[in-house]
Order: C-alpha cells, then sequence, then structure tokens
C-alpha cells in the first residue's frame, strides 16, 4: 500500500470587535477545499467575547461579518463546532437562531 500526500492551501481570516480601543471579541474563520467540491468550505473556530460584552450584539456582529466574509469567498458551506457537554445549550441556541442547524457528530482526538 502507498499513501500519497498532497497538500492544499488554507486561508485563514480572524475577525474582531472592538469597543474604545480594546478588543472586545473575536472569531477565526477558516476557509478550506478538498477534491470533492469545487467551492470551498468554511470552519468557524474560537468565537470568543469578553464576559462583561456578552449579550450584547457583539458576538452576533462577528458572526455576521463572519458569514459575509465567507459568502465573498464562495463558500458552500460553513460549519461551526461546540462541545455537547450540557453546559453549552445558550451557545447552541444562539447558533440556532443565526440559522446553523445541528448536523451529524463532532469526534475528536487531542494530539499533543
Amino acid at each position: 500500500m502507498t499513501v500519497q500526500v498532497s497538500r492544499f492551501t488554507t486561508q485563514t481570516l480572524r475577525i474582531s470587535s472592538w469597543r474604545e480601543g480594546c478588543e472586545v471579541g473575536h472569531a477565526y474563520l477558516y476557509i478550506m477545499t478538498n477534491d470533492l467540491h469545487d467551492a470551498p468550505f468554511g470552519l468557524v473556530e474560537d468565537v470568543f467575547v469578553e464576559d462583561q460584552y456578552r449579550n450584547q450584539g457583539v458576538g452576533h456582529e462577528l458572526m455576521i461579518k463572519l458569514m459575509s466574509l465567507s459568502k465573498q469567498a464562495g463558500v458552500y458551506k460553513l460549519i461551526a463546532t461546540s462541545r455537547d457537554d450540557g453546559t453549552r445549550q445558550s451557545v447552541h441556541d444562539w447558533y440556532e437562531r443565526l440559522g446553523f442547524k445541528k448536523y451529524g457528530v463532532e469526534f475528536r482526538i487531542d494530539i499533543k
């Protein structure tokens, strides 16, 4: 058996929100390609808002910008993952309000 490795370029965008000269939130958008689709897909990662700015629309602002950038890049799907440990229902509800749908199961292995 032979295993071949091919390299693809991934574009990484860091979107941040600022208030009064301080960064109060950020999110990452990874735009990736594969052989199965002509269009790229996007992965949302590390969406974070400082505690004192939560529930003030900062996360929504970040995600609207992120989704707009995805559309501009021709992304055909956007994936966002979140832990399902029983403590994040409000986050899951927030993603659904943004238009995301629960889809599939995420598997993970930590490589150190």
